[in-house]
């Protein structure tokens, strides 16, 4: 009997010692979006020859530990490949992780005398890069931190702002710095963060005064200016300066609020320079000075009676050299007629005086 028992357990060593699965890394860490590889060999006796193979899950369900085969599980349609063979070569492909993958993996195969589980299993955990920015709201100028975390242990971490690649973790904020921030690693760019936004704020930049009109400012009609500018925050307050065009002094009146100053009559004093002055938060900028220079009315009869006097002005020379010209033929003319009368008279003379001759 005791004979018996120690040949079953020697033929157990046998069997327990050709019989294994070997996974080369059971602790694998990995990004969610990304894929993973379980490298993994078994061995079994020469005469036997493997017909099937599967990969499982380990699983709690209700309350009781299973092992459910991928290929069942909706979540892994299309998502894990088999890359080995029925040979040795056991490994498993899973893409596009996700955060439910994380958990326990098991290895099973068929042959035509036994069906083999793997006691070990292979152990992955699915996490995501996060990143942060310290602080996240600047202005310009201010020290910018970038920070990526990750439960993996990973390379190189780069950043991208709007897609692009930025050098430097920690920079001093510029105007052009703002915008969305995301983090990966170097060997997989693809697989980024969730986006994280810097706002670098500014005082008012580019301050403009524009002019609704472009014609001669007349007494009496309306013009409109408009404050423009780049800021962030955007500008909240605008104020309006006056220098006067008649004035020697070099002092400003403060003559409105608000982004459009409007002025619905003009006035002769209302010529001189005009300055917007818009502020937010961190600070304030001015335009540049915008001169306005304001004409008399000029009344319609004036207009009219001017008008009047060019058109005679032009006119008048050409009226009087055709009232020349036409005296002059006149008289031409004249002379003509004068000549033709006296000399059809004097034959008509010459008759009446001849002599009359008397006979002998």
């Amino acid at each position: 009997m005791i004979v018996l028992i120690c040949l079953l357990l020697q033929q157990a060593e046998k069997v327990s010692a050709v019989w294994s699965v070997t996974f080369e890394n059971q602790d694998n860490c990995a990004l969610k979006g990304s894929s993973v590889e379980f490298k993994c060999s078994y061995n079994y006796p020469d005469d036997e020859s493997v017909r099937e193979t599967a990969w499982y899950k380990g699983m709690l369900q209700d309350g009781i530990w299973e092992r459910v085969k991928l290929s069942v599980l909706p979540t892994y349609k299309n998502r894990f490949a088999y890359r080995g063979d029925h040979i040795h070569n056991c490994s498993l492909v899973l893409q596009d992780l996700q955060e439910d993958d994380t958990g326990y993996y098991y290895f099973w195969f068929d042959t035509n005398r036994f069906g083999r589980n793997s006691k070990r299993s292979v152990h992955l955990s699915v996490t995501e890069l996060k990143a942060s920015i310290r602080p996240r709201r600047v202005s310009a100028g201010d020290n910018v931190t970038l920070e990526c975390g990750t439960a993996c242990q990973s390379s190189r971490i780069i950043w991208f702002r709007d897609g692009h690649i930025v050098t430097e973790p920690e920079f001093r904020a510029k105007i052009h710095d703002a915008g969305n921030y995301s983090c990966a690693i170097e060997e997989l760019k693809s697989v980024q963060s969730d986006p994280v936004a810097l706002d670098v704020w500014y005082s008012p930049l580019n301050v403009s005064v524009e002019v609704n009109r472009s014609s001669l400012l007349l007494a009496g009609s309306s013009v409109t200016l408009t404050c423009r500018s780049a800021a962030n925050p955007a500008a909240e307050t605008y104020t309006w300066w006056y220098s006067s065009y008649f004035s020697n002094s070099t002092s400003e009146l403060q003559v409105g609020s608000g982004q459009v100053l409007n002025i619905a009559s003009l006035e002769l004093a209302h010529s001189g320079t005009y300055i917007c002055q818009a502020e937010n938060r961190v600070g304030q900028s001015r335009s540049a000075e915008v001169l306005l220079t304001v004409e008399e009315t000029v009344h319609p009869f004036i207009v009219l009676a001017v008008g009047i006097i060019v058109i005679i002005l032009l006119v008048l020379p050409v009226v009087v050299i055709w009232a020349r010209k036409h005296l002059r033929h006149s008289d031409a003319d004249k002379e003509v007629r004068d000549g033709t009368v006296l000399g059809k008279q004097k034959p008509s003379t010459k008759q009446e005086m001849k002599p009359v001759s008397h006979g002998v």
